[in-house]
């Protein structure tokens, strides 16, 4: 890693913690094609009325998800390790604030600058990305940005950021998208103590 990071943002489901989301039961709950966006998916309706009542289900599904997270092996050593060293440490998340919030305090996440779906499109969308590094005064090229899933990589890519899988099975199918890849987050606490 050549730049010197300046920040470390994170994705919060599936990254930092599980919540154990299943998003294909969530999709038959509501009726909706197994392989649709939920969120544009949502966004798309037509109808009013439609829409508030799937808004409620998948509220109801994250709230119940945040209440029942645990941390990821690993992830609250490094937050912990990030903010003691002074890297500006953010999350980037497509979840709800109501969400974010009950499994900030289930877990005691640490004091962090936080990005939610209402602060900011979701993730592909690299808005909340770069929202933050303007927040922190860092420059995307000095960012990295950390997550599970394709839309995390696409975000990062879009941001001018480095993007960084965290890929604990070693299974997924896009990790060539990512700059780096780790499957616990021991190998990241190695950069931060390297100094990069």
């Amino acid at each position: 890693m050549s730049k010197h990071i300046s920040a470390v943002l994170f994705d919060l489901d599936g990254t930092l913690v599980d919540s154990g989301l299943n998003f294909q039961a969530l999709r038959a709950k509501l009726g909706w094609p197994t392989n649709v966006d939920l969120l544009a998916y949502l966004a798309n309706l037509a109808c009013p009325n439609e829409r508030a009542a799937a808004e409620q289900v998948i509220h109801e599904f994250e709230m119940a998800g945040a209440a029942s997270s645990v941390w990821m092996p690993g992830a609250k050593a490094l937050l912990e390790l990030l903010v003691e060293r002074g890297l500006a440490t953010g999350i980037v998340t497509r979840n709800t604030r109501a969400a974010f919030e009950l499994c900030k305090n289930r877990l005691a996440i640490p004091a962090l600058e936080v990005i939610s779906r209402e602060d900011a499109p979701a993730k592909p969308d690299p808005e909340g990305l770069l929202m933050l590094a303007a927040r922190f005064s860092v420059s995307p090229a000095n960012t990295i940005y950390v997550g599970d899933y394709l839309y995390d990589l696409q975000a990062a890519k879009a941001a001018g950021m480095r993007s960084c899988l965290y890929d604990p099975k070693g299974s997924a199918i896009f990790s060539d998208q990512a700059d780096m890849t780790i499957r616990h987050f021991d190998e990241l606490s190695d950069l931060v103590l390297a100094g990069y």
